[in-house]
């Protein structure tokens, strides 16, 4: 769903305000679209999984910081992190049985509402379940927003950024407790899969897995890490033992604030929220 917010021109403000939630946690960016120039860039991380009550009471703890009480928004974009989401070919997709596209992939209840993202330029859907309780909050408090899933924002930041390649490629956003897996060919989706992980182990193996279902050469595919993870880190040092093409991926965001956005560090957890801007 797409809506767009109005305003009084009498009291206009150029600050656009982008958040991203999820049971884990919350990232909120501000951008002075005027200027293209990040004001204020914050992060908070649950130290146990949120349900989605939990997660509108810090939603609505953040608000009540006195510093922005007063703020007002152009625009306001949300961003729901979660694995119930699935990606549907142009050709297959039909508005009328977005819950058959979930339900052999991900549990559903009945009352959940269902929405989906277009990626029109790569003929793909992203169907997924949205948390309503915070969109039914931020309309109530913001009135009309946009929102999309975080999957919708990852593919097509790795889209623009990846090159035309013979090979198959291999990117994982990593996160704490969770990872995505992309596999493109020819700037063409092959795979998309997230997975939960706790140990070292448990992501060396989801990734040797997904490799060798593709029928890719660990010896030989392009592999590009990215998100929370460095080479110092554990993950890295366990998963170059057994990928020999094995890289940490300097991806910037391609967007109207990115040469504000260069004077942050693009590997952390805030890649999906700066690519929303």
């Amino acid at each position: 769903m797409t809506q767009k917010k109005t305003s009084n021109t009498l009291n206009k403000t150029f600050k656009e305000l982008s958040i991203q939630v999820s049971l884990s946690g919350l990232s909120f960016c501000i951008l002075d679209s005027a200027q293209n120039e990040i004001e204020k860039l914050d992060t908070i991380t649950f130290d146990k999984k949120a349900t989605p009550k939990e997660l509108e009471d810090h939603l609505n703890s953040w608000f009540e910081k006195d510093s922005l009480k007063d703020l007002t928004f152009q625009k306001v974009n949300v961003i729901h992190e979660n694995e119930l989401s699935t990606f549907v070919p142009k050709s297959l997709f039909n508005e009328s049985d977005l819950s058959n596209y979930l339900k052999y992939n991900v549990k559903i209840l009945e009352n959940d509402y269902i929405n989906y993202d277009e990626l029109s330029t790569y003929d793909i859907y992203n169907v997924y379940v949205p948390f309503i309780n915070i969109n039914n909050y931020l309309f109530d408090k913001f009135g009309d927003f946009e929102y999309k899933h975080f999957s919708t924002i990852l593919l097509e930041a790795l889209f623009k950024a990846a090159k035309k390649s013979d090979v198959e490629t291999v990117y994982v956003y990593v996160s704490n407790g969770h990872f995505e897996i992309v596999v493109l060919h020819q700037k063409k989706l092959i795979l998309y899969n997230t997975f939960q992980y706790q140990e070292k182990e448990d992501f060396l193996y989801y990734l040797l897995f997904t490799i060798e279902q593709l029928d890719l050469n660990p010896e030989e595919t392009p592999t590009y890490l990215f998100g929370s993870i460095t080479e110092e880190d554990p993950r890295f040092e366990l998963a170059y033992k057994y990928i020999r093409h094995l890289e940490i991926a300097h991806l910037q965001p391609l967007n109207k604030a990115s040469q504000s956005i260069k004077s942050i560090a693009p590997n952390t957890n805030t890649f999906i929220l700066l690519n929303s801007l």
